[in-house]
């Protein structure tokens, strides 16, 4: 597959709710990942962690979508709108940018932009 069909394959999985086995299929071990101007955390192990508290996070997934996506080369990008109640009861609609680069068809760096506030 190409870099866009891999993130399509990787995007329509998360979208289907399986945000744990996108994670395991799609990265590799010695992927990077950041969150906004956050120090990167380099790892799949130490990100795998990362990824596992917020899908426990979340009390209900109410819906997402990818409202745009590009490539450039071994680049992706895909800009989210996603819907989640939080444990406690919390609800949020979050949007954020996801950019990806890819290596032998696995993401070995994604930083995720959002507003915080």
């Amino acid at each position: 597959m190409n870099t866009q069909e891999l993130d399509h394959a990787l995007n329509q999985q998360v979208l289907a709710g399986d945000i744990m086995g996108a994670f395991e299929k799609f990265y590799a071990e010695d992927v990077v990942m950041q969150e906004n101007s956050a120090e990167p955390i380099p790892g799949k192990a130490a990100n795998r962690e990362r990824e596992q508290e917020f899908v426990k996070s979340i009390a209900e997934f109410h819906g997402a979508r990818v409202l745009a996506s590009a490539i450039s080369g071994d680049t992706s990008f895909s800009e989210w709108e996603m819907d989640v109640t939080f444990q406690g009861g919390f609800r949020v609609k979050m949007a954020q940018v996801a950019v990806r680069t890819w290596r032998d068809g696995l993401v070995v760096r994604e930083r995720f932009y959002y507003n915080k506030g």
